[in-house]
């Protein structure tokens, strides 16, 4: 099975764990090229929880508030837990991106929203989904037994089930009825997952799992014809050939489908064998790629030199790479720390 990364705590995306690919498959065939996408230089976004942003913006956190308003920074992409978006069955909060929006159109500045299912190192009461889905019994137990962390619990909702893939559709079309055209991207998180099949109840397996991110993906492109819907994939369950990641990459070129990832690590092994070879192949086929850098990210080690990661190898790598255009940087990236150029 292929482990999570990371933790997220109630609201707040932060620790990600390298997971390793249980196989090695050959390399991707090259996808088709009918429109070969231009990708321009990479834009650089700031990537924080909606809470964090929201911590910001009110003068709690002075110093990420002058993040925001750098002259170097293109926007943000905050982690908005579904919970955030949705209480009662069917009744939708849009005040915090509101404010949020409006607070960056008013700097010029873009809105990313990555809407968040699953929860890193929480226990299961506490995974940030309406109350329902819980009551509901719509809920998945996770684990995280990467070699590099602790073991980790957490939980996600088990889009596997119909019925919460149906409520959760129905909150991303809500959100499309709002907000399309208006944010410059909407994504969904990040595709490793490891369900503790000993304690759940949900009737989980990788197929169905795979099956409901791929269902997910096409609704959200559905829905929103004005803003890019993005896709993030980084491992698969149960996938050592990987066919079933070939299948969401041919999905996003012919649909058009955005891609990214939650972490940047440049030559690292396990991603070099699993998405970053996907995204290397197809980054001329696929409309946007957009990756993340997070805290763990910076403090991760070059292959090549021994050393932390510099930005410019992060940016380069992305760009060049993984036909990156937009990168979301953690507010601890180093170059973050001093004044804009």
């Amino acid at each position: 099975m292929m482990t999570q990364r990371g933790a997220v705590g109630s609201v707040v995306l932060t620790a990600v764990a390298l997971t390793a690919g249980a196989g090695v498959a050959a390399a991707a065939p090259a996808p088709a090229r009918a429109a070969a996408v231009s990708h321009g230089k990479v834009t650089d976004n700031l990537y924080m929880s909606l809470g964090d942003f929201e911590d910001a913006t009110s003068g709690e956190n002075p110093k990420v508030k002058a993040m925001i308003d750098r002259s170097d920074i293109g926007g943000v992409q905050v982690v908005a837990p579904w919970k955030a978006l949705e209480g009662k069955k069917g009744e939708y909060k849009w005040a915090r991106l509101d404010n949020a929006l409006k607070y960056l159109q008013e700097r010029h500045k873009k809105l990313f929203v990555q809407v968040q299912d699953r929860f890193f190192d929480v226990a299961m009461k506490d995974a940030n989904v309406p109350q329902y889905v819980k009551d509901e019994g719509g809920i998945a137990p996770t684990i995280d037994e990467n070699p590099d962390n602790p073991t980790t619990h957490g939980a996600m909702a088990a889009q596997w089930n119909k019925d919460v893939r149906a409520d959760f559709q129905a909150m991303l079309k809500a959100m499309a009825g709002k907000f399309d055209g208006k944010l410059a991207g909407v994504n969904l998180p990040e595709t490793a997952v490891e369900v503790d099949t000993k304690t759940d109840q949900t009737k989980y397996t990788s197929k169905s799992y795979i099956d409901a991110e791929i269902d997910n993906m096409r609704y959200g492109k559905k829905v929103f014809t004005k803003t890019q819907f993005i896709q993030y994939i980084n491992f698969l369950p149960d996938d050592d050939d990987h066919k079933r990641m070939k299948e969401m990459f041919d999905l996003a070129r012919d649909k058009k489908i955005g891609i990214g990832g939650p972490d940047t690590l440049p030559d690292r092994k396990y991603q070099m064998e699993n998405s970053y070879k996907f995204l290397h192949e197809y980054k001329d086929a696929l409309p946007l790629v957009a990756m993340a850098v997070q805290e763990p990210d910076i403090n991760a080690k070059d292959p090549q030199t021994g050393k932390p990661y510099t930005r410019e190898r992060f940016t380069d790598f992305a760009h060049d790479h993984l036909g990156a255009r937009h990168m979301f940087w953690t507010t601890e990236a180093d170059w973050l720390q001093k004044p804009a150029a």
